[in-house]
Formats: structure tokens, sequence, C-alpha cells
């Protein structure tokens, strides 16, 4: 997760939804622990962070396999613990990776036993977190396997949802999106989940091309909204191609409107 890119409210949700749904287990009170570790070639932990000032939740997601993952964990609970020596500490890998998951969980020597939890999202039925009935859950669908299922549909599914949801709430609908657009950078699926929330937030009558005559006879007023409009898009991320079918611009008139 780019944590430096997320507000620190919002990560809170994240851990909270994630410990419910997935580890099944419920939290009150979170403080969030920025650690790097220099022996791991200067990387950080996905999260870690002090429980209702119980222990010390780490948690790592994980979207491809790890031949060395026990190993990691391993030296990222010596770290921690140096850091937090009072503290128990609870490890976590949610892996979410279309391959079979073939990590270990565990360390075994002569002197050493040492085991941490692994979920594999494949194993979980998407459909339960698609079907309940709170916007908390359902965000948390897009760690799913879909199961061969079209992605732009089930995104789409996901935010039409939550407008069901929040309803005139655009505070509560903007922060679902925001926890919707860090965990979908995970599945790479973030380009899609900006595009589907532009267009499910865009009437159809405020595009461009519901007035007739867009092409030779459009009104410069009508042409500037079309500008605007794919500049704000494009921004945003949004495909060429996806921005000129929603404003009726062409493919090279945008490009050039970008430069």
């Amino acid at each position: 997760m780019k944590k430096d890119t997320i507000s620190k409210d919002i990560l809170k949700n994240i851990i909270k939804d994630i410990s419910k749904y997935i580890l099944h287990f419920e939290i009150d009170q979170i403080e969030l622990l920025d650690i790097e570790f220099e022996r791991i070639e200067s990387r950080r932990a996905d999260i870690v962070a002090k429980i209702d000032n119980k222990f010390i939740l780490h948690l790592e997601i994980q979207n491809d396999n790890d031949y060395k993952m026990q190993y990691r964990m391993l030296r990222y609970l010596s770290d921690i613990s140096l850091i937090a020596p009072k503290y128990k500490i609870k490890q976590y890998v949610i892996y979410i990776g279309k391959k079979k998951m073939y990590m270990q969980n565990y360390v075994k020597n002569t002197n050493l036993d040492y085991n941490y939890t692994i979920t594999d999202m494949k194993t979980l039925d998407c459909n339960y977190f698609l079907q309940q009935d709170k916007p908390d859950a359902l965000i948390l669908a897009i760690l799913c396997d879909f199961k061969g299922k079209n992605p732009r549909q089930i995104v789409e599914y996901i935010i039409n949802k939550l407008q069901e949801y929040t309803k005139d709430d655009i505070k509560a609908f903007r922060k679902y999106m925001l926890m919707l657009e860090e965990l979908s950078t995970n599945r790479d699926l973030k380009d899609i989940v900006k595009e589907q929330e532009m267009l499910s937030t865009l009437r159809y009558e405020d595009l461009p091309s519901y007035e007739i005559g867009i092409e030779k006879g459009i009104e410069r007023g009508e042409k500037k909204k079309s500008y605007e409009l794919a500049n704000k898009m494009k921004q945003e991320g949004i495909e060429v191609k996806m921005i000129a079918k929603i404003t009726g611009l062409s493919i090279k008139t945008i490009k050039n409107l970008v430069k």
C-alpha cells in the first residue's frame, strides 16, 4: 500500500474492515506505527499498528508468491519486537494473486518454531462480500478472485451499490471511493475504478454529446465543455479511447488538447 498518498483515517478504516471481515476479529483503537526496516532492503511493512493498546498487528498484502516470505516475516517480527518489546505481535499475510498460493507460513528447525497466518483470497467466496448490506464489506470484494468475471462489471456493481448505500452523502461516498481506490492498487484495477467512478457520477444529460449536432454545428460553448471534461478525465487517468467515447471528441483532438 502507498501509505504516503492515503490519509491515516482512511488507512485505519481499511485496517478495521480487513480485521472484521477477513481476519474475523473486531478492533476499536488503532495507532499506526510508521516503521522502516533497513535490514530488509529499506522496505516498509504494509501495515504495522498498535491495536486497542493490547497487541501489534502486522499485515502484508501480497499479489504474488514470494518463496522467501516466511523469512521476511520472521525478520519483520524481530525488528518490530525491538521497537515494541512489551507487546504481543500478530502477523498476517493476505494473498490476492491469481496464481496458486505456495508460500510457506512457518520456519522450523532445531532451535526455532515460528509461524504466522496466510489468508488466500481465492479460498473466500467473493459473493460473501458483494452481498453484504454494508459498504465496509463491499469494498473488500475488490481483493477477491473474480473467477473469470469481467472486472469492469464487478467494479461498476460495487460503485453503484456504494452510491445506493451513501445516497446523497457525498462525503461518505468519497471516503469509500478512496478506500476502494487504495485497495484496487493491489490488484492493478485502480484505472478501472477511477474510470467507472467518473462514469457513475456523470449524468447523461450533462454530457456534451447529449446535445444534437455535436459534429459540425456544435456551438463554441459546448466545445468548451467537451474540452474541460476531457482534460478533467485525463487528469483522472482515464484512457483516451474512453474519453473520446464519453465526450464525442476525436482521439486526435483529445491528444492535441492534452499536449
